[in-house]
């Protein structure tokens, strides 16, 4: 499982019997994201492991294999609370992950001082971590993290995190990186932000208009898709006012002239979902005419 460098820098026989049984967490998440770009990974004499920043990336913690329900580490959190503080890397990166899938209050202080870690691996972990373990505390240091991080691995974890966190001062990060970030930070940012915005109704207002502006002009059809998702899912917070028909007018305007089928789909997706009588409308007649 393990090449050269990963031999060297993970050390004992028990610690790489650890990481094989941890690496199969899933990261588990009530929302959508759609990404199909490929994993891009390369490693550097000085890291456990780097992760190569492209336009279009996947995270290395992302669709993973389910772990096992009898695993030590998830029926006794200790030894991964003890291993958040480990003085490598590795260790430090599975301790992380093993929060992934426990939840466990103590590891919060811990997971927020390790996303200032000098291994992007770590970082990128405690990311998930805090997700998996939203809090308060940690929404500061995760925007903070958000604004300064090269990695975009890191960058896409913090969105995800932020948007289970439900806190409204994720609000603007999150627009900033929907209009500014690369393509995978994008996508997982529209959806956050259809986490974060409900909250209260000044922000689905404030959020809208900007999921609208990506879903009508960003290049990745991927981030377009789940801004038509995420302004359904917004649509459905809000009275019939002049805020909600301009959002209809855009997922109308998506299903009908957006060249991606998949765009297509997830447009049609959530006019269904809100019920909206013009939306309906327009879908049954697209229909009828072959169009979708």
């Amino acid at each position: 499982m393990f090449n050269d460098t990963e031999n060297k820098l993970l050390g004992s026989a028990s610690v790489k019997k650890e990481f094989e049984t941890i690496s199969k967490i899933p990261l588990k998440n009530s929302q959508v994201y759609r990404g199909n770009d490929n994993l891009a990974i390369m490693y550097d004499d000085d890291e456990f492991s780097l992760l190569a920043l492209q336009d279009e990336i996947d995270s290395p913690l992302d669709h993973l294999d389910p772990i096992e329900e009898s695993s030590p580490s998830l029926q006794n959190p200790e030894p991964m609370l003890l291993l958040l503080t480990a003085p490598n890397a590795p260790q430090r990166m599975l301790a992380a992950r093993a929060f992934c899938e426990l939840q466990e209050e103590r590891a919060i202080p811990h997971l927020i001082n390790l996303l200032t870690d000098t291994c992007p691996l770590v970082r990128v972990s405690a990311t998930y971590a805090l997700g998996r373990n939203p809090s308060p505390d940690a929404v500061e240091p995760l925007i903070n993290l958000l604004s300064k991080d090269w990695n975009g691995y890191v960058r896409k974890g913090v969105v995800w995190a932020l948007g289970n966190c439900n806190d409204r001062r994720a609000l603007q990060p999150l627009i900033h990186a929907l209009k500014t970030d690369i393509s995978a930070v994008r996508l997982w940012a529209a959806s956050s932000l259809s986490q974060i915005a409900k909250i209260d109704y000044e922000d689905v207002i404030t959020a809208i208009p900007r999921l609208i502006g990506s879903l009508r002009r960003d290049e990745v059809a991927a981030v377009r898709s789940n801004c038509a998702w995420a302004v359904g899912q917004l649509c459905r917070e809000l009275p019939l006012n002049v805020v909600y028909a301009t959002a209809i007018d855009a997922l109308i305007e998506a299903l009908v002239e957006d060249e991606d089928l998949g765009v297509k789909e997830d447009a049609k997706g959530a006019l269904l979902k809100v019920g909206d009588p013009r939306g309906l409308q327009m879908i049954e007649e697209l229909e009828l005419e072959g169009i979708i």
